[in-house]
């Protein structure tokens, strides 16, 4: 038996572990791992203050462990991924900000030449990061990434050059659901070349589609499934002109057949963003049929969440604020975990966690040893989720440019452009009462917290692309 380490906030913690060799292969769980893209907290049927149809994700969760208290690492997607890879903040795995070309604001189409030196070919996850891939590849997995990848397009940034075995999605952060391109570049891999073989197929149907072949093909070794959704995310393509000619954008797409289901349940611009979640739902379905076909279901760890808060898609209550923001709705994110027989059917936890945890918790799970030398910002939760521990977590920071946010304890801090102030979480889940003036002293403890967090980040050793070094 051997102990990995793990730091949160400079304070280093050890758990038990099992080396690679100590379990034998059939021992170790597959491991499915899915994330969802802008899907907001209170977005699942199961929650019950929406109309949405996701009987399989409301499944996973009675019959596992959903988590109330979860938060992403960023309020928007590429370092909120970049931190599930790695079980790092954003600020010490260098990517802590988008790898996105900005000029689509202004209603720019790329063509190919000019696509090719811009920040999303030529920007990503720093090479010198240890990722889920390479770790569970060297204890022996099956790994594969479908769907969103959001680490860099340029080869030596792809899934196949970061540990993985199998590659079918858009290294991007987001795509037209149908053509697959990105503001008219084709955008969709398999493994490391473009591919447009499917073009024209709705491309959560390909990820579902995808994600059955991955676990068909591999036969008796434990496989780790990286099943990344660009749904519900608007897609990245312009809609018609505005009235003054302005490019828009064309929102979220989704078939015709989920569209019908919430006519007249929902508003009329939440119809697609609700089709788009249940069509989700569905190819989920799918891959948790095939385990239980292929009998794989009695040995499977799924764990689900969203990579942040809901955009679009007609508010985050009783949170305030949506993605982008620092608010709970820009943060707080909804969270499944299911395995049977090692969690407890229909637990509902209100435990601190969030995605730094991932990556501890995979490790643990499958008996493989922690990066000698990394420090990861998170644990292993399963305890946590099995009702038998409290959690370790008491704080976590946040940072996009000049918005910062703090939380300890209870106490969430922010200062940012949408807004500032000090919240008492456990008496104002909304953030609607700042006790700023109230309570300069825990303002005071709280702000130092985070100015410690910063100096612990700058003083990390330095990754790319945005770090100045």
């Amino acid at each position: 038996m051997r102990a990995f380490l793990f730091v949160i906030h400079g304070v280093l913690f050890a758990t038990a572990g099992f080396s690679a060799d100590a379990k034998a292969t059939t021992a170790r769980p597959n491991i499915l791992f899915v994330i969802s893209d802008d899907q907001g907290w209170p977005d699942l049927g199961c929650i019950g203050s929406k109309p949405l149809i996701t009987p399989n994700l409301d499944r996973l969760a009675a019959e596992g462990v959903r988590a109330t208290n979860f938060y992403a690492t960023w309020p928007a997607c590429t370092p909120s991924r970049g931190s599930v890879l790695t079980g790092r903040y954003p600020q010490r795995n260098g990517l802590y900000d988008m790898v996105r070309n900005d000029l689509v604001n202004f209603g720019h189409r790329y063509d190919a030449e000019e696509y090719a030196v811009s920040p999303e070919m030529t920007l990503g996850l720093d090479p010198k990061e240890i990722t889920s891939g390479d770790l569970l590849t060297k204890a022996g997995y099956h790994c594969g990434v479908v769907g969103k990848w959001d680490m860099g397009q340029a080869k030596r940034y792809l899934p196949l050059q970061r540990g993985f075995q199998f590659f079918y999605g858009h290294g991007n952060n987001g795509i037209d659901y149908y053509t697959h391109e990105r503001y008219g570049v084709p955008s969709l891999f398999r493994d490391n070349e473009r591919t447009q073989e499917d073009r024209g197929t709705y491309v959560t149907d390909l990820f579902g589609r995808e994600a059955l072949r991955f676990i068909g093909e591999s036969g008796e070794k434990p496989f780790f499934l990286h099943l990344a959704f660009n749904a519900p995310h608007g897609a990245s393509s312009f809609g018609e002109p505005a009235a003054d000619g302005r490019k828009t954008s064309a929102g979220v797409q989704a078939p015709e057949k989920y569209v019908a289901m919430y006519r007249g349940k929902v508003e009329k611009k939440l119809e697609r963003y609700c089709a788009a979640v249940t069509c989700m739902d569905d190819a989920i379905g799918e891959v948790l049929k095939k385990l239980k076909e292929t009998g794989k279901d009695k040995n499977t760890l799924v764990l689900f969440m969203s990579d942040n808060g809901g955009s679009g898609n007609g508010g985050n209550a009783p949170l305030k604020g949506s993605k982008s923001t620092m608010w709970e709705g820009g943060l707080r994110v909804p969270f499944i975990a299911w395995w049977p027989g090692h969690l407890p059917a229909g637990k509902v936890t209100d435990e601190f966690l969030t995605a730094l945890e991932i990556l501890p918790t995979l490790l643990e799970a499958s008996g493989t040893k922690a990066p000698d030398g990394v420090k990861l910002d998170g644990f292993d939760m399963m305890p946590v989720l099995r009702g038998v521990e409290k959690s370790p977590r008491e704080a976590m920071f946040w940072q996009r440019r000049g918005d910062k946010a703090a939380r300890v304890g209870n106490w969430k801090w922010l200062e940012s452009e949408k807004g500032r102030g000090l919240y008492d979480l456990s008496t104002d889940l909304g953030e609607k009462h700042d006790l700023s003036a109230e309570k300069p002293e825990v303002l005071k403890r709280v702000q130092e917290r985070f100015a410690a967090w910063r100096r612990e980040m700058d003083e990390s050793e330095p990754r790319g692309p945005f770090r100045d070094f």
